[in-house]
Order: C-alpha cells, then structure tokens, then sequence
C-alpha cells in the first residue's frame, strides 16, 4: 500500500500536545526511517526539519554519498526513500519522562504508517527505544554504542541499524556507516512476502 500525500513535512498532519514541535520530514513511502532523540540534541528548532543542526549534518553527508539524499548539506533536504523523525518531536530544553510518554504515540503512529524496511536510530535512547519496541532482542543496561554502530540487526519486521550518537563521530564513524549503507542498498533488503499466488490471475501482491 503506498502512502497518497505531496507533503514532505508532517505528510500525515500530527498535532502533538505543545506550542512548537518539529514533524516528520520526507518520503512518506520511504524504505529508510532515519530516528532521533528530540529537536535539542538532533536539530530543527530554527528549520522545522529534523537532524538540521551541525551534527544532522553530518549524517545528511553520509546519507547523501550512499544515494539517500540529492544535498549532502540542506536545511530542507530532497529525500529519496527516506524519512526523519524524532521519538521527543515537542521543542523543550528539558524532556522529561511524562513527555516523552505523551510523545511516543504521535512517534509510532508516524513509524508504523510509514512502514519502512530500515529503522536507522540515532544515539541510544533512540536505538534502546527500537530495540525494545520494534525488535524481540533483550536491552539490559548500557548499550555499547560503538560496537552497535553501523551493524544490522534483524527485527521482528524491521531491520535496525542504529547510529551512534552524532555529536561523538569520528570520520571513521562517518566511513562505517556510508559502507554499511552502500552494503545494504546493494542487497534486497526489503522484507516482503508476495500473496499473488494466492489471487486468481497470478498478479504479484507484495505485503511486510
């Protein structure tokens, strides 16, 4: 099923409970679900538009050398198969857990009607929360980051891989994740079953 919508910014119209938020931003039919924290750690108080900072903008670089972007450096990147989104989408300078709480519905109705085949979390509340939520593999104090890095992981219908957090990249960081990236896209890495055989015709009718 593929999303009806020629809006880039919040493509579903999510009204959260606070003065100022930044919405999700991009293909509304991505294959590629790019996640962060909240706009004070990732970016987007001054554009509207998630991982807009310094640091986003080091990720809008390696997405763009993969083929994900068409601007290495936008305040409003021209995404192809991609979308960006914030579990903390309110402006606040201090999330608390309640509003986090009161966030996460807005963040999963949008994942979900999203439905990418890859969730990139970014830093670790963004890939603790996947983790937990979106994927069966047990979380249990600290996550060692680096070693998550650029590394796939196979959800229960996703495949997660988490970033480490931006504003501790090294260009190494940058290398990995640009080669994990160019690995992927090079696979079929889109987790479909076609039920067309089960429809008189023989038409193909791909589902997650």
């Amino acid at each position: 099923m593929q999303n009806v919508t020629d809006r880039t910014s919040n493509p579903f119209g999510m009204r959260p409970p606070c003065e100022q938020f930044v919405p999700g931003y991009g293909d509304a039919n991505a294959d590629f679900h790019v996640i962060g924290d909240h706009p004070g750690v990732h970016g987007g108080v001054e554009t509207g538009v998630p991982f807009t900072n310094a640091a986003g903008r080091r990720l809008q670089r390696v997405l763009h050398a993969a083929g994900l972007l068409d601007e290495p450096d936008s305040d409003a990147p021209t995404t192809d198969e991609t979308f960006f989104s914030y579990l903390h989408t309110c402006v606040a300078d201090e999330p608390t857990p309640a509003s986090y709480a009161d966030c996460e519905r807005f963040f999963d109705a949008e994942l979900r009607a999203i439905s990418a085949h890859v969730l990139l979390p970014v830093g670790e509340r963004a890939t603790r929360y996947v983790l937990e939520h979106y994927t069966a593999r047990p979380v249990a104090g600290d996550l060692d980051m680096d070693a998550l890095h650029a590394t796939e992981l196979r959800g229960g219908g996703w495949l997660v891989l988490p970033v480490t957090e931006l504003a501790d990249w090294t260009e190494d960081d940058a290398d990995r994740l640009t080669r994990a990236l160019e690995t992927l896209l090079a696979t079929d890495y889109r987790r479909e079953t076609d039920l067309g055989r089960f429809i008189p015709g023989g038409d193909s009718y791909r589902v997650r």
